[in-house]
């Protein structure tokens, strides 16, 4: 049954009533009264240790690229809970609807679940964690002392939280939408949606898309202005290489989707008629520009974990990575590529053969690079001394299910195949497949890599790999159904089902997604354990897994500055060539440091767009005007800021320095 939807919009509400409390939805109250306590409890924990000062001073106002990509990757974390929270709703709900139940979701709430789901993962888990990723390591990476705008860092992570702070309040308050994941019209316009829901929809992607897209544009701006001397282009490591390609994709697609989520809202707030079948409108047009947007949008997050598992096969092999420059070739290619082929997401429209053959030949030939990686990857183990540490076995694991993932794709790149297949679970199931066979695994892999790095001691190995192995049994289980199910024809968004027969495809998915479940449970488990055990598993080398590129001659975790000394760059494995050459580092000669200062504008302006996002879904029109000028006038004030940078001691740095000195001594 709908939420009963206010008509009348008051001057100091909006559309704000009681009624848009979810109160007559038992699981939202029982989830709500879980969220809150938890909330509290968080709240007074702060207080009583006293932390909100320290929070404050050292992390959230914070321009460090390690501190920011470290909450960046907590922000995803936190998110995934929700969203996969949302995906063990759905798959229980599927489970029991057979025989004539109508399962636990009515369909309001079931059609919400679902929307959140895809936009959640997406948008606030995968990006986040692929971001956060990105923002630690790259600097490192390429011998910098922090990106090129670090105030804009600072700003681009708030932002993503305001998002995350938007779409996690539909929850609670009013609701989300109910169109799936991408809300085509005319579902998502005013005459079939003409409540809240689509518009959390369309400010929570657009406060979180101007972060993504900011953080997009320092980070090129980093990579191409920014490497030590001797890094050229070609001698890049591959996951700076990968980051830059990802970086360009979302600059050159993120204001497509700002664009497109502008129109809509127009269309719903204004009454213009964009995507509707009247005055000249056209519902196609808000698909193609949402798939210009989506299919790059895939590469974004796949991208960036290619470069990871390059680094981990290298590593663990102990080789040099097989074919460098095919790989960076691939990684461009696939870049160009990923632009030429939105129109296979909607075969079935109508375009004709020519339109359709083109777009499924360009499909299939971006398959072409990736699975040279792949190839590169098994060259690279070849002969190699493999070590199967936790990133490598998360590595091997997704070799093993990305290749299905890909073979998958590439039958729906088939026109008529895909006009089978298109709408049904067989579709679920390989987007699935490469999402969490390559991102996740790959996050996962980069996650246990780069964790001694970030904080100065290994992730417990045992918690490790019982996630390992729930995940990995657990993803077999969960989705190797839904291909079954999606080759006999079982359309995807059903809440319930007919045929009593498929419902023990259901059960086994069910199965799956609960040992996910496990894994998930595992992983934060082996992250508690490790920072309880963490005098066992310190690193104190900086370098604990023999690594290759700079981010391990650093000390374990980095200081503020990342390197006392710009390092000079011979080869593209800049660290293994430096300790060939018997390098030894520099014990005396320090200077004094510049470095960004630390500031609160980035959390006060993305709290103030925020705040205008809020009022403009409730359509509370006084806060949102005075929330603009609010933003308009700290940005402007934050321009009358000089004191933007100082310089760290030249006693602090040769006392960091000494300290390292001392404890390499006392290792070797």
């Amino acid at each position: 049954m709908a939420v009963p939807q206010p008509v009348e919009t008051t001057f100091l509400f909006g559309r704000l009533t009681w009624q848009a409390f979810p109160l007559h939805e038992p699981i939202v109250v029982a989830t709500f009264a879980v969220v809150a306590l938890g909330g509290v409890a968080v709240l007074a924990a702060l207080t009583w240790f006293r932390l909100w000062g320290y929070l404050w001073r050292e992390w959230f106002t914070s321009v460090d690229h390690k501190k920011i990509g470290i909450m960046y990757m907590m922000l995803g974390l936190i998110m995934l809970l929700r969203g996969f929270a949302d995906a063990v709703m759905m798959r229980l709900q599927q489970a029991m609807a057979f025989n004539g139940s109508e399962g636990y979701l009515n369909a309001h709430h079931y059609d919400q679940i679902f929307t959140a789901h895809g936009v959640i993962m997406i948008f606030f888990v995968a990006m986040p964690l692929v971001t956060g990723l990105m923002n630690y390591v790259v600097p490192l990476q390429i011998g910098a002392r922090d990106v090129s705008f670090p105030f804009l860092n600072n700003f681009s992570f708030w932002m993503t939280v305001g998002g995350a702070v938007l779409v996690m309040a539909s929850l609670f308050l009013g609701e989300f939408a109910q169109t799936g994941w991408l809300a085509y019209p005319p579902l998502s316009n005013i005459g079939y949606s003409p409540w809240v829901g689509v518009d959390y929809y369309i400010w929570g992607l657009q406060v979180a898309g101007v972060g993504t897209t900011l953080s997009g544009i320092n980070l090129i701006c980093t990579i191409i202005k920014m490497r030590a001397p001797g890094m050229s282009l070609m001698k890049m490591p591959v996951f700076t290489w990968t980051s830059l390609c990802t970086n360009v994709l979302i600059v050159a697609s993120f204001p497509v989707l700002t664009a497109v989520l502008a129109l809509l809202s127009l269309d719903r707030y204004v009454g213009t008629n964009f995507f509707t079948n009247d005055f000249g409108g056209n519902p196609m047009m808000y698909v193609n520009l949402i798939w210009i947007w989506g299919h790059p949008e895939v590469y974004i997050l796949i991208l960036p974990l290619f470069g990871v598992f390059s680094e981990v096969t290298s590593t663990f092999s102990g080789k040099k990575l097989f074919g460098y420059t095919s790989m960076v070739y691939a990684t461009v290619v696939i870049t160009v590529l990923s632009y030429l082929v939105w129109l296979h997401h909607f075969f079935t429209m109508g375009s004709g053969a020519s339109v359709n053959s083109f777009f499924g030949i360009t499909t299939m030939i971006i398959s072409i690079p990736t699975g040279a990686k792949i190839f590169n990857w098994l060259f690279t183990m070849y002969r190699g001394r493999i070590r199967f540490e936790l990133p490598m076995m998360w590595t091997v694991a997704f070799m093993l299910t990305f290749t299905v993932g890909g073979m998958t794709g590439v039958l729906l790149a088939v026109p008529p195949a895909d006009f089978v297949l298109h709408n049904s679970l067989f579709l679920v199931a390989h987007f699935h497949n490469v999402i969490i066979g390559g991102v996740l695994f790959g996050l996962f892999a980069g996650i246990a890599y780069w964790w001694p790095k970030a904080f100065g001691f290994k992730l417990d190995p045992f918690w490790g790999k019982v996630s390992f192995w729930c995940w990995v049994v657990g993803f077999w289980l969960a989705f190797m159904p839904l291909y079954i199910l999606g080759l006999m024809g079982v359309t995807r968004r059903m809440r319930v089902f007919d045929d009593p027969s498929l419902q023990i495809w259901f059960i086994i998915a069910g199965l799956g997604a609960a040992l996910i479940a496990v894994g998930i449970a595992a992983m934060l488990i082996q992250m508690f354990v490790s920072v309880m055990r963490r005098e066992k598993l310190v690193d104190e080398t900086g370098d604990p897994w023999d690594g290759r590129t700079l981010e391990w001659s650093t000390s374990s975790p980095p200081p503020a500055y990342n390197f006392a000394f710009t390092p000079v760059v011979h080869d593209n494995d800049a660290w293994w060539d430096m300790k060939k050459r018997g390098y030894s580092r520099p014990l005396s000669g320090y200077r004094p440091i510049h470095m960004p200062k630390n500031t609160g504008t980035g959390v006060i302006l993305a709290g103030l767009s925020t705040v205008v996002g809020f009022a403009l879904i409730w359509y509370i029109w006084w806060l949102a005007a005075l929330g603009f000028v609010a933003l308009l006038a700290t940005a402007i004030g934050h321009t009358f800021n000089y004191h933007r940078d100082f310089h760290i001691p030249v006693e602090e740095v040769t006392r960091t320095e000494e300290a390292r000195t001392e404890l390499l001594a006392a290792r070797s």
